[in-house]
């Protein structure tokens, strides 16, 4: 069994963890780290303490209204994305220990696509 990094939880909710395949179990948000635990098997879990957080990237959708899912994104490891029950409580409850200029949004479908043709015409240029 894996040893929890936190001393005081402030979350647990019920997520997926977008890891190639779809992993369900549960995060926790806590005073020293953000976890998740699969639901079945104890070997699967992700701990990423709040010091290597370098983003957290949120897919923010009808103008805030919906927020689908929610990628972490490390100094060393990569990127994880995570999609939890409450996505909103989620951010809020890391807010707390991640700062602001930190907690970011995504690009929308058509900003990728604006950002692909100017790239284009720069190019032809």
């Amino acid at each position: 069994m894996v040893q929890s990094l936190n001393t005081k939880i402030d979350l647990t909710m019920k997520a997926t963890a977008f890891t190639g395949l779809s992993e369900y179990g549960n995060i926790m948000i806590g005073d020293k780290a953000f976890e998740f635990y699969h639901r079945r098997d104890p070997r699967k879990y992700i701990q990423i303490p709040w010091d290597e957080v370098d983003y957290v990237i949120a897919s923010v959708l009808f103008g805030g209204r919906w927020i689908p899912r929610y990628s972490i994104q490390t100094k060393k490891d990569g990127t994880f994305t995570f999609a939890s029950e409450d996505p909103k409580k989620t951010l809020k409850a890391i807010r707390v220990y991640i700062e602001g200029q930190k907690m970011v949004r995504s690009l929308g479908f058509f900003d990728v696509l604006k950002r692909a043709f100017i790239r284009k015409k720069k190019k032809t240029q």
